[in-house]
């Protein structure tokens, strides 16, 4: 399964209508969380053919298609589902401050005709040009973002395997002043266009300008997303083995590095190569960054800058064995020693 997203280009007709059946969906999606959590209470459980059923013969009444009434319904019943198996957490309500802003439509959805593609209830929308992969369009999703309306397509194709250049192997550290550091010695920097961006989202919040802040801080995630596939993408394709430190994300976030935590996108990172090593045939290990910097690579002691004090320590010598570390290159190589084990690391 494939998602492509097109950008839409609709008539002041069409836009008036999205904007009316947004209220209305997002009292079906109150009503739908209300009515599974009180009912399970009771002992009350519904498959998602009964849940949907629910609601069947309102589309008059409410002026909107079934297909978007059934998909609204479906996400909530999947959205319970997924708490009831401790995989995510209670479903949130929809109101003012947590505003709907995407529509299902669950039906297969044809393929477009030159610049234009028929949506169910909206009829042909035009978009702004783009090719998609060959395959049946199972459903789709519009969506609204700051940018304006977006129309989501779920393409059922297999994805292009992404060519191997070589069979290399390597350890990755990720960092803050470094995006991510491996254990052959190459640094990533962070892009000098995102703080760029970030300086002018606080300019645009301070002038009270929303509407362009909100702008620009999709912008600033479509760029982040835009790099972290270019550089997932080239580490595939150069190493058949991928060993990634894990931090503690949520754990360093509420430590008082939350921005940089945001601004680095590290577990977007690492879902993409996990994903993206399996389409290339390659292999994508995590490993607990657990003492990572405090041992020596050369002799395995634990002769490292420790505690708070230790952090501003980038250059050090093993007191045990006096070899001279780099600490994120030093980080990078252990993490490489324990996923694939000593012996494919010092024959790399």
């Amino acid at each position: 399964m494939i998602q492509r997203q097109l950008k839409l280009r609709l008539t002041k007709k069409q836009e008036a209508l999205l904007y009316e059946q947004l209220p209305i969906l997002t009292s079906v999606w109150n009503w739908a969380i209300h009515k599974i959590e009180l009912d399970a209470k009771g002992g009350i459980f519904y498959t998602p053919k009964d849940f949907q059923n629910l609601l069947s013969g309102t589309s008059k009444t409410l002026g909107i298609p079934s297909h978007s009434i059934q998909g609204m319904l479906a996400l909530a019943h999947q959205s319970w589902q997924r708490c009831f198996k401790k995989l995510a957490k209670k479903p949130k309500l929809k109101g003012n401050r947590n505003r709907l802003n995407s529509i299902p439509f669950p039906d297969p959805i044809g393929r477009p005709a030159g610049k234009k593609i028929k949506v169910p209830g909206l009829g042909m929308i035009r978009y702004h040009k783009q090719d998609l992969p060959e395959g049946k369009i199972k459903c789709g999703r519009i969506v609204k973002r700051a940018s304006g309306w977006h129309l989501c397509l779920f393409i059922d194709a297999e994805p292009t395997a992404i060519p191997r250049t070589s069979d290399n192997i390597i350890g990755i550290d990720p960092g803050y002043k470094h995006l991510i550091t491996t254990s052959d010695g190459e640094k990533v920097e962070h892009p000098k266009e995102l703080q760029c961006s970030i300086k002018r989202v606080g300019q645009a919040q301070r002038g009270g300008n929303k509407r362009l802040a909100a702008r620009i801080n999709e912008r600033i995630a479509n760029q982040r997303k835009d790099r972290n596939h270019k550089l997932s993408r080239r580490l595939v394709s150069e190493n058949s083995i991928i060993a990634f430190s894990k931090d503690d994300i949520r754990g360093l976030s509420r430590a008082g590095f939350g921005k940089s935590v945001s601004a680095a996108a590290h577990g977007q990172l690492r879902s993409m190569l996990d994903y993206k090593s399996r389409i290339g045939g390659g292999r994508y290990i995590e490993v607990p960054s657990r003492n990572s910097t405090r041992i020596c690579s050369a002799c395995g002691s634990s002769t490292g800058p420790r505690g708070h004090a230790g952090l501003s320590v980038r250059q050090w010598e093993c007191s045990a064995c006096g070899t001279p570390h780099d600490r994120d290159i030093n980080a990078a190589i252990n993490t490489l020693i324990a996923a694939v084990g000593t012996t494919v690391e010092r024959a790399a």
